[in-house]
Parts: C-alpha cells; structure tokens; sequence
C-alpha cells in the first residue's frame, strides 16, 4: 500500500499536480486498493488540522502582511541603509538586516521575498545586475524560517508532537540565525569587491542612525515582546501570534497612520491564501501519514536503520543527507508533514537531543526553498525580477553553500543550538 501511495503521488508531481492534491490522491488510492472505508479519509483530515497551535500560522501571516501594508518596510530598509549602507555590498547588506528584521515579524520565507522583492528591487537594480539582486534577496528571505518566530518550527514542533515545544524550537534558531546573518553580511561584501560593485549609502553617522532607529523601534520591538512573552510563558505562540495581529494594527493606524480599513480586506484574502495552501498540505499530507502508519512503516523504518547503524552521528548523517534531497524536490511544509513522524521518534531512540535534531531537520528543509529544481524562492524572485531560473540559481549558489556551511556548523557544535533553549528552561 505504501508503495503504490509513493507511485501515484510521484506521478502526481512528475504531471505537474499541485503537491496538496497529490498528496491527497495518492492517500485516496492507496487507501481504496485497501478497502478502507474512505470516510477514514475526511475524519483524518480535520483531525490534523483541528489544532488551536495551527492558528499561529494564518495570525502571524496577518500580522506580517499588516505590518507591510502599513509602511513599516521603508523604515526598515532607512534604519539598515544608516547602519550598514556604506561599505562594500551596502545595498546588499541593508537588504540582509531588513530581511532579518521582517523575518522577525512574518516568520515565513514566501512572504518576506514578496514584500522584500517588491520595495527593493528597484534600488538593487541601479547598482547589481538583476542575478544578484535576486539572490540577496531570496537568502535574506530564507532568514524567516531560522529567526522566530518561524511558521516552519511550528509546524515541526505540532508533528514532533510533545518531543519538543514551539518556545524551544524558537530559542534554538536564535544563535544559527545571527550566525547566518553574520556570514551573509560578509558574503556580500566579498562578492561585491570582487565584482567591482561601487559603494552606496551615506557614511556612517550615528545622528542618522539614531533618528532611524526611533522612527523603527515600534517595529523593532514587536518580536521581543511576541517570543518573550512565548518564551516567558506569558501565552501560548497562538496567544502571541494574535497579539502580534493587534500590535500590528496598532503600528498601522496610530504610528503610521499609512493602513485604512479599506486595506484590510486585501491582507486578510493574502494571509488567508498562504495559510490556506499550508492547511491543505498539512490534511492532504495526514492521510498520507495515516497510510504509512498503518502499514507499519514507522516501524519497519525504525528497525532497519537501527539494524544498519548504531551510532546516533551516523543516523543524523543519512538523515541530513536525505534531506538535502528531499528538499530539493518536495516542498518543506510537506515534507515536514510526511517525514517527521517518522524520524522523530527514532532519533528519541538513539537518544538524540529533540531540539538539536529537530532543528537540524527544519533548517535542512529550509535551505531546500534555495536549491533547484523545485526551490520556492527562486520561483518567487524569477517572477518578480524575471531573471532567468539558470542565471538566478548561479547566482545564489554563494549563499546556499554558506546556508550548508552553518547546517555543518550546528551539526558538529550542537551547543550552537542547544545552549539558550536549555539556558532558558527547555
């Protein structure tokens, strides 16, 4: 039964069926060839997604979109330009700091190339060739599913089931996030010099920095008070993520005063789109998992891979390993869906820290949103910019290879990722 779900649902992606669907109708058929009721199908359905943590996803979304809309991004993008404009990659580099904060705010990667792509890249334009701004772009987007809060960990943290918690996952992606940052800020400025790009911004003057900061301190502060409360058990990510939507709203009419009511209706339909696509994954990709339990293969899973290996380091390895493939070529909210109940309780087994592991496992198929063929991102910035997706890809290869730089780096320092969840209770 499983391998004839596999079969179909690789058809599926091979005809171009969106991946919600083939998930869906691969679980339909596997379940049919079975003479299952398929009333079992439905009731699986709403049980995965009748999950109060799983409002955080469409409330952050609504938060982020808010927060756009209400001209929080040119702040932003001012703040960073008076803080790091003028050096070699300086455009590069605001466009890294402002992903970084905007990742702080939205928590979803697809988002933050939107409202990224669509303010900066006709400034990128006048000093990069169309390849690199895109590039940029795409990784400082990919910095906001490492920087909580982060959709992506949520999800992780709801099919790890109690193994692990939505406030410790956001801790562990606090010190690997800033490391990323840091590398790219570098990055940037090595690949500017070397092509010749010339510098841009204004010199650096702390009376300009200070300005900025207080015209962006609203929006600075809003994650501190979201993950804190998290962290602090103040309220729940759900909690927090309404909260998020009301701080944002408050940001919009009073600050601002850039948001009407008559934008909301806009953000609501494009927050509402985005979770929708996640909610589908996520019920489509139950009954798949529902498929695979039934025909043991969590266990059968389980037992061959304790029979290969008993080493704990050799089992993270093949594991890491898959996953740069399965990132390349299946979408992460899925494969998060369909791959974690299985490999989450084996790596209890062999005793493996949940936090480090699970971390490991998101931010794997987080850097798949980079990488060909099937790499979102680039999608989305080839649409935006229309560079073509074999220039593109050349040029984000940079940013890729530092984004597996750091994975090695968690891998072989896991107090890199442990250390401040545990510091704080987790």
């Amino acid at each position: 039964m499983t391998l004839l779900a596999l079969a179909v649902f690789a058809v599926c992606v091979v005809v171009g069926m969106p991946l919600a669907f083939g998930l869906g109708f691969a679980s339909l058929v596997a379940l049919y060839s079975a003479d299952f009721d398929l009333v079992v199908m439905p009731q699986r359905m709403m049980y995965a997604i009748d999950n109060f943590p799983l409002m955080a996803i469409p409330l952050f979304m609504l938060a982020g979109e808010i927060m756009v809309r209400s001209g929080i991004l040119e702040r932003l993008v001012a703040f960073a330009n008076s803080l790091v404009g003028r050096v070699h990659g300086g455009l590069a580099h605001v466009t890294v700091v402002s992903g970084m904060i905007l990742a702080a705010v939205s928590g979803a990667a697809v988002a933050s190339a939107s409202a990224l792509g669509s303010t900066l890249v006709p400034a990128l334009r006048k000093h990069y060739p169309d390849g690199y701004s895109s590039a940029v772009i795409a990784a400082a987007a990919n910095l906001g599913p490492v920087i909580p809060p982060s959709n992506a960990m949520i999800v992780y943290a709801l099919m790890a089931g109690s193994a692990v918690s939505v406030g410790g996952m956001f801790m562990a992606g606090i010190v690997p996030g800033f490391i990323l940052l840091a590398g790219m800020l570098v990055l940037s400025s090595v690949i500017s010099y070397r092509r010749g790009f010339a510098l841009t911004g204004e010199p650096l003057q702390w009376r300009s920095v200070a300005h900025h900061f207080r015209r962006a301190i609203v929006i600075i502060v809003m994650p501190f008070i979201v993950v804190g409360g998290i962290v602090g058990g103040v309220f729940t990510a759900t909690e927090g993520a309404a909260i998020a939507v009301v701080y944002a709203l408050f940001v919009g009419f009073v600050v601002t005063g850039e948001l009407k009511v008559a934008h909301l209706p806009g953000c609501l339909f494009r927050a509402a789109l985005t979770a929708s696509m996640v909610g589908a994954l996520i019920a489509f990709a139950a009954t798949l998992t529902f498929v695979f339990t039934i025909d043991l293969v969590p266990l059968r899973l389980s037992t061959w891979i304790t029979e290969l290996t008993s080493d704990p380091m050799v089992f993270v390895a093949l594991v890491m390993l898959m996953l740069i493939f399965v990132g390349m070529l299946i979408e992460s909210n899925a494969a998060y869906i369909m791959l974690v109940p299985l490999f989450a309780p084996i790596a209890l087994d062999y005793g493996i820290d949940p936090l480090w592991f699970g971390f490991l496992f998101m931010y794997n198929l987080v850097i798949g949103m980079m990488t060909p063929p099937v790499g979102v991102l680039l999608f989305v910035m080839s649409g935006i910019t229309k560079v073509p997706m074999l220039q593109l890809t050349r040029d984000v290869m940079p940013f890729v290879i530092w984004q597996f730089a750091v994975l090695g780096l968690c891998i072989a320092w896991p107090s890199l990722v442990t250390a401040l969840p545990r510091a704080l209770g987790y």
